[in-house]
């Protein structure tokens, strides 16, 4: 994250780009390996053959359907929700987006357990809210949300308008505890009812729920105001296409349709997310293709000497005990073209790295340069 200048709105920074990185060490952009922003390599053959074949809905010199009928449908089927409850976005990040525009008005507060996804903050600072940070639970109680201290700052200062949350967390990889987010909503409804006031919008990101073959949708009929995150970029291999939803009950639905542009997903998007979305075997199969492989990296890279914590996701987090430490395995690994996800000194994981887990060739390459490095 970063400030361009000292008036300006909080923006999200990148890693170096692969041409950056290249030209800052001497190396091939083709060497280049990205293991930062946790895409999948091998996109599915049925979205490339829609893209393909040009069979649009409508022309790509048109604007697309104003209400992406044939997306929605199939998502619906998909997630087991009505179309009403339904809302798509250009990727999950224009919901995110989308969400703070909706429900977190100027001057007011949103609560992020962190370390979290970190376009959290982004989105709530803003809107030139607050951001409650609430800090998670330790790496030994696999960075657990801490429930208490969640509903304590929910019931601070007049009450939070929203809370983000993420399950499996980004960029911690774990799930969270059976029934925990379940307990806490219980817990959410129970202190608004009591202080007379509405129950905070709960933000669900469940970008990686397919790597863990479950969704806490459902809730939304026990806690109305919960907002499920979804997006076709992780288990779908579509980031490039940039598809997301939000999933939630037609009445907030309906509070969020208003903040979303027209026509932000493009017609060949459109197309790769329906054809993906109708076929039973895509997110499947993506999934047992990265746990094995993420199984093979992460016992590699701990043979090598490092630490490598539990993942349920399609990335690694490596414990290098220190931000000293973790800033030279950092560079390192640059030098060879091998970008990791940093964490800025001040940040709860900043002897941390954070390794997507890519092809077999490219998490050899890494393999290669732990052991090398130490």
């Amino acid at each position: 994250m970063t400030f361009t200048l000292p008036n300006a709105p909080i923006g999200y920074a990148w890693e170096a780009t692969s041409e950056a990185v290249a030209a800052r060490y001497g190396l091939p952009v083709e060497s280049i390996a990205r293991f930062d922003l946790n895409t999948v390599t091998q996109p599915p053959e049925i979205a490339e053959r829609a893209v393909r074949s040009g069979r649009y809905e409508v022309p790509i010199s048109e604007y697309p359907p104003s209400d992406y009928r044939r997306l929605v449908d199939a998502a619906a089927a998909r997630y087991g929700c009505e179309p009403s409850e339904l809302l798509v976005g250009a990727g999950a990040d224009e919901i995110l987006d989308l969400l703070g525009k909706a429900f977190i008005p100027p001057g007011g507060r949103a609560i992020v357990p962190t370390p979290s996804y970190a376009m959290f903050t982004v989105v709530t600072a803003q809107r030139g809210a607050t951001v409650v940070a609430v800090p998670r639970r330790s790496a030994a109680e696999g960075f657990a949300l801490d429930n208490p201290a969640i509903r304590a700052a929910a019931a601070a200062t007049g009450g939070a308008d929203l809370i983000w949350l993420c399950n499996p967390n980004n960029p911690t990889a774990q799930l969270e505890p059976e029934g925990s987010i379940e307990r806490l909503l219980d817990d959410l409804a129970h202190d608004a009812d009591a202080a007379g006031r509405p129950a905070p919008v709960v933000a669900l990101d469940e970008a990686y729920a397919e790597f863990v073959d479950a969704s806490l949708a459902g809730l939304r009929f026990r806690y109305p105001r919960l907002v499920i995150v979804r997006t076709l970029s992780k288990a779908y291999a579509l980031a490039g296409l940039r598809v997301g939803f939000a999933l939630a009950r037609p009445d907030l639905i309906a509070a969020i349709t208003p903040y979303r542009p027209p026509g932000s997903v493009s017609v060949v998007s459109l197309a790769a997310g329906e054809a993906v979305l109708l076929e039973d075997s895509v997110a499947p199969a993506t999934v047992a293709r990265i746990a094995v492989e993420r199984e093979r990296f992460a016992g590699w890279l701990t043979g090598a000497g490092w630490s490598v914590l539990p993942s349920r996701t399609n990335f690694l987090l490596v414990d290098f005990g220190t931000p000293d430490r973790a800033a030279a395995i950092a560079e390192g690994l640059l030098r060879r073209g091998l970008v990791p996800r940093t964490f800025p000194a001040d940040h709860p994981l900043a002897a941390y790295l954070r390794l997507t887990v890519r092809d077999r060739e490219q998490d050899d390459r890494l393999v290669a340069a732990a052991r090398e490095l130490g």
